[in-house]
């Protein structure tokens, strides 16, 4: 599961506790229910898939066709369909994202494609390219801004609290209550916290949480009537696996949908696999190495990537070196001192964004926020304000990746006396140390930049270590692009 962007958590008003909840609210949720999107995602599909190759069979017969071209268009969208239904797509996750959808109709479209195209081979059709290349035109364009729409629509229903799903929660302590202000903090999961189940709930969870505890397990029933929940997530609590068991017996006899939270979280990734010992699950751990032969090829990358990104980026290197030079008395660079991967300290590199000589205030970051952004008195340059909202004052940092120092994705760096605080102060921070600090994160593209929670940073770092992959990698150098060009949330 995509852990959600870190948002500040605001505790909106906890659902009412009442059976209904209103028609629009009733159909919208209806609508996000798992059973009910699928079939609706099925049917649009087909449908746009069918108009596709109608369109791309009127335009082949305009121009000559035979009896393949016709087997191919039938046969088609039921290969994409099959393609996307053979494999857990990202909308069906939790929480999707366009890129990943994108990727995966792309994918889906392709390989149909390829597969009319060996068809058209082995029949003998006269113009074996010509149907294909059509389908796999007017295919990717209809289905991906069908799927994009629908993606979109959705986002809006969730943000607009339309299509929210009410969710127990069953384990009032402290995973329970981070948990909640994971889903309260970013409303895009659709599920929306109405309340606890815990015989033996933590002190004070009620108001830490916002939500109210309305009994223990054995309350299920009397729970989900009360509050109209169509979701039930069990987070650790004081229950035997016994009396656990029996409330998802409960839940699946009422139609209810069951998440859990597995023992061992920190530990399990994307990685994991499940396979079974007669009638036992077992979860088998893949953990990612730092220092084996994918991140060898990552740092290759790196370095490769940034040869090319200094050498395409030159020209407007030379222009801000410039641009800074004359908007005030100064070096064009910054230096400054930072941790990265093994506790190595190195010289980060930025283009100045602040007037020298202007006296600097002392600067204490608050409680359990990171330093960062405009510390103390604001003492940016005009230039340096433009700079850094377009991050061009982050450019001079490809001259740290292709020295070795750091990569292009990873933990951000931190100064050595906030490292040594915080290595103390926050649980796990260290092991962000255990790859090379990066221009920008998973934490970075979530949200997390300037005075935000160290902690929370901590969490999405570890995570990204956890979970690393080259195509992690790409999905947030794509996510960084949209965030410099504003777009954001289409990613």
């Amino acid at each position: 599961m995509t852990p959600p962007p870190a948002a500040t958590h605001t505790a909106s008003p906890p659902l009412a506790v009442h059976p209904g909840a209103g028609v629009a609210r009733g159909l919208s949720r209806r609508a996000v229910d798992p059973r009910s999107w699928a079939r609706l995602r099925l049917g649009l599909d087909l449908a746009v898939l069918y108009a596709a190759a109608c369109a791309a069979l009127f335009a082949q017969t305009s121009s000559g066709g035979g009896w393949s071209d016709e087997v191919v268009a039938f046969a088609f969208p039921l290969a994409v369909v099959g393609l996307l239904r053979a494999r857990r797509m990202p909308d069906e996750r939790l929480r999707e994202t366009l890129l990943d959808t994108t990727g995966a109709v792309v994918g889906a479209v392709s390989i149909a494609t390829m597969v009319a195209i060996v068809f058209q081979a082995v029949v003998g059709a006269p113009e074996e390219l010509e149907m294909p290349i059509r389908l796999w035109l007017f295919g990717g364009v209809y289905l991906g801004v069908q799927r994009a729409t629908l993606h979109s629509l959705r986002t809006q229903a969730l943000r607009a609290h339309l299509a929210s799903v009410p969710t127990l929660i069953v384990g009032a302590g402290v995973v329970g209550n981070h948990l909640v202000k994971r889903l309260l903090g970013d409303v895009r999961y659709g599920l929306r916290p109405v309340g606890f189940l815990d015989s033996d709930p933590l002190p004070g969870i009620e108001s830490d949480a916002g939500l109210p505890v309305l009994g223990g397990p054995d309350d299920l029933p009397r729970a989900i009537a009360l509050t109209g929940a169509s979701h039930v997530i069990l987070a650790f609590s004081t229950e035997s696996d016994q009396v656990l068991v029996k409330r998802v017996r409960e839940c699946e006899a009422l139609r209810v949908g069951v998440s859990l939270v597995p023992r061992l979280y920190e530990s399990i990734n994307e990685r994991t696999t499940l396979d079974h010992v007669g009638g036992l699950p077992l979860l088998t751990l893949h953990n990612v190495d730092p220092r084996g032969w994918q991140f060898a090829i990552k740092h290759a990358l790196d370095r490769s990537v940034a040869l090319i990104a200094l050498l395409v980026s030159s020209p407007l290197m030379l222009l801000v070196a410039a641009a800074v030079k004359l908007s005030s008395p100064g070096p064009i660079l910054f230096r400054q001192r930072r941790v990265g991967r093994d506790g190595h300290e190195f010289d980060v590199l930025k283009f100045r964004t602040m007037k020298v000589g202007a006296a600097r205030p002392s600067f204490e970051p608050g409680d359990g926020l990171a330093p960062g952004g405009v510390e103390g008195d604001d003492r940016r340059t005009a230039i340096g304000r433009l700079l850094r909202e377009l991050s061009l004052d982050e450019l001079p940092q490809l001259l740290n990746v292709l020295r070795g120092d750091m990569s292009l994705v990873g933990p951000r760096p931190e100064r050595p006396e906030y490292v040594r605080r915080f290595a103390r102060d926050v649980a796990g921070y260290e092991d962000r140390h255990r790859v090379k600090s990066g221009i920008t994160g998973w934490a970075q593209v979530h949200g997390l930049r300037g005075q935000t929670s160290i902690a929370d940073r901590v969490e999405w770092d570890n995570w990204y270590i956890q979970n690393w992959s080259l195509r992690l990698d790409l999905r947030i150098i794509l996510m960084t692009i949209a965030e410099v060009l504003r777009f954001r949330e289409s990613a």
